[in-house]
């Protein structure tokens, strides 16, 4: 019998997840890093309880045709899941484009999937070098490096974004980190202002945000891509 998806819940209707798109969102179970502002922290274990069966997961789906344009992969990490292709092949089957949440852990499983997504939307923490910081797992710079490298190579449609809090990334970072992205050819960045819900870090969630970044920090990072979004939360 085949593997099938770990899949930790579903959001049958989303306007927000796949931009321009109406889509249907599937929480695949596991993630290997620990960020402190994680507001999915119940889908990090990867043998939580709750699972929802893919065929109940396709059977959903099935019903949305027509309804919703695409399908986004979500976690968690989704490439964390040896049966996220077939389960892609299944989605794309049915219609649906594809799109994938993805924080850049497994370069090789992401390189696998980019010939069947149509959107990626992917984190990039931090300076790779910093990596630890955030995700309190050593390492993780270079297979970030790696997957940003792998989707801008294959030209698929994309949302790089960064989660900032001023005690994980002050000012003089962003730039810097903006700068990388851009030489890297990230052509479309977002700054995503951290979110106190779903936070148990109490030195990130009861900090004041006011103010940061900077309108002059925002103007400067807005010059370096042909698409910027800061994502303000209104914390």
């Amino acid at each position: 019998m085949a593997r099938q998806l770990r899949v930790g819940g579903v959001t049958p209707f989303s306007a927000t997840d796949y931009p321009g798109q109406l889509a249907a969102v599937v929480f695949v179970q596991g993630c290997p890093w620990r960020c402190g502002y994680c507001h999915n922290p119940h889908l990090q274990p990867r043998s939580g309880d709750a699972l929802t069966p893919w065929t109940d997961v396709m059977a959903l789906l099935r019903r949305r045709t027509g309804l919703v344009d695409a399908v986004v992969f979500s976690g968690g990490e989704a490439c964390m899941d040896p049966a996220l292709k077939n389960a892609m092949l299944e989605v794309k089957a049915l219609g649906f484009k594809v799109g994938l949440h993805t924080a850049c852990i497994y370069p090789q499983r992401l390189k696998e999937v980019l010939p069947l997504v149509d959107w990626v939307g992917f984190d990039i923490k931090a300076a790779f070098a910093d990596y630890r910081a955030i995700t309190g797992v050593a390492g993780g710079g270079d297979p970030a490096r790696a997957c940003l490298d792998a989707i801008v190579a294959s030209g698929v449609a994309h949302e790089c974004r960064t989660t900032i809090h001023p005690a994980l990334l002050p000012e003089s970072a962003l730039l810097e980190l903006a700068e990388t992205l851009a030489k890297k050819g990230v052509t479309h960045y977002v700054l995503q202002q951290f979110r106190a819900e779903g936070c148990t870090d109490a030195r990130l969630a009861d900090a004041t945000l006011h103010g940061y970044p900077a309108a002059a920090t925002l103007a400067q990072i807005t010059a370096m891509f042909p698409r910027f979004t800061f994502r303000n939360h209104g914390n």
